[in-house]
């Protein structure tokens, strides 16, 4: 049975949209490490994700330095009622609107983890359903004020607070699994 493990880039004010914004911060070794560590069998994403990831990660072909051995050559799992399938990204399929059945189904024929980035509908559906089973937010120094943010108004989402690492460059990653029950 495998996992399912997200990393979202995040402001001090929950803002994940775009995340262009990070590039003045640099990105370190160890932010690398940390998120190396999630990408291991498969990934999963969201529409809008996909659309945003299918560009920048093809055009980098199977380089292992650049992560594009990972992002070309693993199984792509994609959240979406507006898609169909040929894909045009290698190793790309449609899994269909969300369903919290499927996704479980997912996790139970994978061995391993599912990395998942970005996405926020699709994250934000996986937690009230509890189906993320690591949630890793590099978070940054800078308050954006305005922009999407993972946890919507209103929602409560329990977790755990599992690690956290602290970057020369000032993000804090925290790792959060659910709540102990």
């Amino acid at each position: 049975m495998g996992t399912i493990d997200v990393h979202e880039f995040m402001s001090l004010d929950g803002v994940i949209e775009e995340p262009t914004w990070t590039a003045e911060f640099g990105f370190t070794e160890g932010m690398g490490e940390a998120i190396g560590k999630l990408c291991d069998q498969a990934i999963l994403l969201g529409r809008t994700t996909y659309e945003g990831f299918y560009p920048a990660w093809s055009a980098r072909g199977h380089d292992v330095e650049s992560g594009g051995a990972f992002f070309n050559g693993a199984p792509k799992h994609v959240v979406t009622s507006t898609l169909a399938d040929p894909l045009e990204w290698e190793n790309s399929t449609v899994l269909g609107p969300y369903d919290p059945k499927r996704i479980q189904q997912l996790k139970d024929d994978t061995d391993g983890g599912i990395y998942v980035s970005g996405s926020a509908t699709l994250v934000r559906a996986m937690l009230a359903d509890g189906l993320v089973d690591t949630l890793n937010l590099f978070v940054y120094p800078i308050a954006l004020g305005s922009g999407l943010k993972l946890f919507t108004e209103g929602q409560r989402i329990p977790l755990r607070l599992v690690e956290t690492e602290a970057y020369e460059n000032g993000v804090v990653r925290m790792t959060y699994g659910p709540p102990i029950t």
